[in-house]
């Protein structure tokens, strides 16, 4: 019983941290799009590189950490060696990267647009190979049972980020101040000094994570290393297939817009401003994630599990329906999360947001390959979504700006959701409420209709009135239906009456 107690409440910080973080985080955007108008492409340079930086610390972490778990939890490993030589793998790789990058980051700029400006890619490639490195000592201290220190550092590492940017674009131009002659003479704002601030944050948690560093000192085991290479390799090409998903549409845009480079850096900065909205769903997914993955595999001996998996399914997507309707309802007062000159691409938003819903469904029924050890197929799936979303992002972009980039990531997630159920129901068979999911899904498009006729024909307060009206329909037909008053506590007694 103390160990289930100290798994809850270890579950709950790292949950409810990781969440908090991405929330502060999203304080960034309505900082950032406001400063940097969207004719500028300044934001366009940013959701840019940040893809670039995303896709990259999956590669030089390649599934580390989870083999670092594993090994740690292994019989007969000494777990000194196993962190030791964790970590300086990783290091090793870390540092050969970093080498590569200041050697030859001229030239890597030139490849990936940025000739004219290669310091971003120096600062933010170092930035990210450092990461790597701490994603280790972080690991370690999820391994010890150190949660606090964990979500400490983390909160810290955002918190102070968001601090610079506000005193970079907002508390010096404002006071005239310009230390180390970082603006010119009109204060204008430049987006290095923004990598910059990361750069330095991140040597800051570094530094915090001293302690846990000095595990470096053990010995290194090379066997060790080569059983570890050959269990981390099918990780590797999953997170990297389930990165793309994520980050090729960023990536790919300024290569193939059909325009010049300052007409692609503005259309990205539209689309990555807006799907920031979106992330709402991203959030609501991982908190999902981070109760349901312990509960999953504490279930799977249970006689039950299957019906159990099934209601999951049903109430994941009956509350992301209210969530995605909740953000269309609301979408006059949540549009000012970002700048007024981001707004012409809010209408990517539904899509974007169905997009994310269907990634939480691929994540529900990901569970099947996990309980039966046929993880390979996640690999599978996550590239055949990877494929699906890049070709369609090479031959649409060209015509339909970041509007191809929305559709491709729906369709990807369609495919690879759809292709997951269908094999999970032939090696891993759930009787899924498919006709209740179906009539909410119904419900959830004819009052999404209702709410855009309502955003587009009245004024904002009557637009609000009526879509909150609206919400609570959606709410009385899922309290009806599937939560009855009767049976709450406390309430239900006076129902009963």
């Amino acid at each position: 019983m103390a160990n289930l107690k100290s798994l809850a409440k270890d579950t709950a910080i790292y949950g409810l941290s990781s969440i908090a973080a991405r929330f502060i985080n999203y304080l960034l955007v309505p900082i950032q799009t406001t400063k940097f108008n969207a004719a500028g492409g300044q934001y366009g340079i940013i959701t840019n590189v940040y893809s670039y930086v995303a896709l990259l610390i999956v590669l030089l972490t390649y599934g580390m950490e989870t083999t670092f778990f594993r090994f740690m939890s292994k019989e007969g490993e000494d777990p000194k060696k196993v962190y030791a030589t964790t970590l300086r793998m990783v290091a090793a790789t870390s540092l050969v990267f970093m080498a590569i990058i200041v050697a030859f980051y001229k030239p890597i700029a030139a490849m990936v647009g940025y000739d004219d400006h290669p310091e971003y890619i120096l600062i933010m490639y170092i930035t990210v190979a450092i990461d790597a490195f701490a994603a280790i000592p972080f690991a370690y201290l999820r391994y010890v049972h150190r949660p606090i220190k964990f979500a400490t550092l983390k909160m810290l590492n955002i918190t102070f980020n968001i601090a610079f940017n506000i005193l970079y674009l907002v508390v010096l131009p404002s006071l005239q101040l310009n230390p180390f002659g970082i603006y010119d003479a009109n204060f204008t704002l430049e987006v290095v000094w923004i990598f910059y601030i990361n750069l330095f944050c991140t040597l800051l948690t570094l530094l915090m994570l001293g302690k846990e560093l000095l595990g470096i000192r053990y010995a290194f085991d090379k066997a060790m290393c080569k059983r570890m290479l050959s269990y981390t390799f099918p990780l590797l090409i999953m997170g990297v297939a389930g990165q793309l998903n994520q980050s090729a549409s960023q990536i790919i845009f300024p290569e193939v817009y059909n325009g010049t480079a300052e007409e692609a850096r503005m259309q990205l900065g539209i689309y990555g401003a807006c799907i920031k909205i979106a992330m709402i769903m991203v959030m609501i997914t991982q908190a999902f994630r981070y109760a349901y993955e312990p509960f999953v595999f504490g279930k799977s001996k249970d006689k039950d599990n299957r019906t159990t998996y099934a209601n999951a399914m049903k109430f994941y997507i009956i509350f992301t329906l209210l969530a995605f309707l909740a953000v269309m309802g609301y979408m006059d007062i949540l549009k000012h999360v970002v700048g007024r000159s981001y707004w012409e691409g809010l209408e990517i938003v539904p899509i974007v947001m169905a997009a994310e819903i269907m990634f939480g469904i691929f994540f529900n029924l990901s569970f099947w390959y996990k309980l039966t050890n046929r993880t390979i197929w996640g690999a599978y799936f996550a590239g055949i979504g990877a494929v699906v979303l890049i070709v369609m992002d090479i031959a649409l972009i060209p015509v339909f700006s970041y509007w191809a980039c929305a559709w491709a990531g729906f369709v990807s997630y369609a495919v690879s959701m759809v292709i997951s159920y269908y094999f999970g129901q032939k090696y891993y068979p759930i009787n899924y409420p498919l006709k209740e999911i179906g009539f909410y899904v119904l419900v959830a498009l004819v009052l999404f209709g209702a709410i855009s006729a309502s955003n587009d024909y009245l004024p904002m307060i009557g637009a609000l009135g009526v879509n909150t009206l609206l919400l609570f329909v959606f709410l009385g037909i899922i309290v009806k239906r599937d939560f009855p008053l009767s049976k709450l506590p406390v309430i239900g007694k006076k129902f009963k009456k």
